[in-house]
């Protein structure tokens, strides 16, 4: 009798541009997920696209991003590059017709997030952006959750997130500042788990390294939230903790709340002389590292089905509208509203 044979899924050829922190997290990852092939590292650092090939096994590296891009074997690109660069290299993928694996934001400011997001509806190539936070086992849980009305009308909601360590200097500068950069994955959750958000108020100090005044920039911040729904909300953020990486989630509702947190690294506890110890996570690698694969295996399980990735461009802007608004609150002192109606109009 002869013997069934099952078609193989489909290979994908991928390129990744950038080989900083996340490229690095975002390439190892691409690497080792079955039926991806990477075609083409590129990052405009020599010695970083070379460690991009030789992470990835890689055919060839180039510090051309666009070269990477029009290669005829590349189907789907992942832009890890620093956040002043995405715009055009996302624009560049979209004209070529190749799929997008994006780091937040799209873009530096609004106008162009919107731009592109418009250029992206007339294409329709699929674009997913990098929220990792939407994938990780513990928000994911507390999404069903509260999907299932089990915790009754959401009441409130906090986010606290304290990085390890400071980013370098020219990494802020890039960056787009705490509240794009940061903050806004904690605002891309809130959405995410809560709802709409209409209002914010941002205040931000710099309490740590002055070099981010020079830059415009705080290293601690508070951000209050009212939501679509009625719920309301606080984010928290530091740009440094000398105990670890430390980030926490709270959904409060009428019948109970959900909290999503990692008080330790490794499962194990050491007591002795009257303590106990545990260990932190470092920092985003480590604790959000099933994430992280989980969003990439997502994206590609959808490109090669042919089927639409999530979170979007259109879901994307929506958070992004959100981080622009507590910079501005920030900086002129005010309570900034997210007028729907108008930003419905201008898209």
């Amino acid at each position: 009798m002869e013997e069934l044979r099952t078609s193989e899924p489909k290979s994908i050829g991928v390129a990744v541009i950038g080989f900083g922190r996340i490229g690095q997290v975002h390439a190892a990852n691409a690497a080792s997920i079955p039926n991806v092939r990477v075609i083409v590292a590129a990052d405009v650092d020599p010695t970083a696209a070379e460690l991009g090939r030789a992470m990835t096994k890689a055919e060839r590296a180039t510090t051309d991003p666009l070269d990477a891009i029009g290669d005829p074997a590349v189907e789907a690109v992942v832009v890890a590059t620093p956040t002043d660069s995405h715009l055009h290299l996302i624009q560049a993928a979209l004209y070529a017709g190749k799929a997008v694996f994006t780091e937040k934001p799209l873009a530096s400011d609004l106008p162009s997030t919107r731009q592109l997001v418009a250029e992206w509806r007339r294409t329709q190539v699929p674009v997913q952006v990098g929220f990792m936070r939407r994938f990780d086992p513990g928000y994911v849980s507390a999404k069903k959750l509260l999907e299932s009305g089990e915790l009754g009308r959401i009441e409130q909601f906090r986010s606290y997130s304290r990085d390890a360590q400071l980013p370098p200097p020219e990494f802020i500068r890039r960056s787009g500042g705490a509240f794009v950069d940061m903050s806004v994955h904690d605002f891309d959750i809130a959405r995410f788990l809560v709802g709409d958000i209409v209002e914010v108020c941002a205040w931000g100090s710099v309490l740590y390294d002055t070099r981010l005044a020079e830059l415009d920039d705080v290293d601690t911040a508070v951000t209050t939230l009212r939501f679509g729904n009625g719920a309301l909300g606080v984010v928290e953020m530091a740009r440094h903790s000398s105990w670890g990486y430390d980030i926490r989630t709270e959904v409060a509702g009428a019948n109970g709340k959900v909290v999503v947190e990692t008080p330790q690294k490794t499962p194990i506890i050491v007591s002795r002389q009257g303590r106990s110890e545990t260990d932190h996570c470092h920092g985003f690698a480590d604790r959000f590292a099933q994430a992280y694969r989980a969003e990439l295996e997502a994206f590609f399980t959808a490109v090669t089905a042919g089927q639409k990735p999530n979170p979007g461009p259109d879901d994307a802007l929506e958070t992004m509208r959100v981080a622009f608004a507590a910079r501005e609150s920030w900086r002129e002192g005010r309570p900034i509203p997210l007028d729907y109606a108008s930003h419905d109009e201008v898209l």
